[in-house]
């Protein structure tokens, strides 16, 4: 907007009117977030990273200690080798993470403490042979 505000003119009106008519023209129609409700975060304290956390949870990301992270890909390592298709990928799932778990148990990593060992991979693959048998 390059229009000024002529004088004698309220600011307020005058805005109103500068409102209005971009309104009728249209202007307003097409915003991202049009219809949608205010974020509800608006009433907690300012953060500067703002914007880049909520970019991180729009793209659904996260940083985490690599022990918590290491954790979370333990636990869905085992869920993803409960669901394998064939006792050669659960092996193979069950490996890679437990390379990962002893990388981490030897170099104390920053953050809180692992707790997790390896997983016993014969005891995996007999808890997966004994889902597939109840099916």
């Amino acid at each position: 907007m390059t229009e000024r505000k002529p004088p004698g003119v309220d600011f307020e009106s005058w805005v109103d009117k500068q409102i209005r008519d971009a309104d009728a023209r249209g202007e307003f129609a097409q915003l991202p977030g049009a219809g949608k409700p205010l974020p509800s975060d608006l009433d907690s304290t300012y953060d500067e990273l703002w914007w880049v956390k909520r970019k991180m949870a729009r793209e659904g990301f996260s940083v985490l200690p690599p022990t918590l992270a290491l954790r979370k890909e333990a636990e869905d390592a085992l869920e993803a080798a409960a669901n394998a298709p064939s006792e050669r990928v659960v092996r193979r799932i069950v490996e890679e993470i437990n390379v990962k778990i002893r990388e981490l148990m030897f170099k104390p990593p920053p953050g809180p403490p692992l707790g997790l060992k390896p997983y016993d991979v014969e005891e995996v693959v007999r808890q997966w042979r004994e889902r597939r048998a109840e099916r």
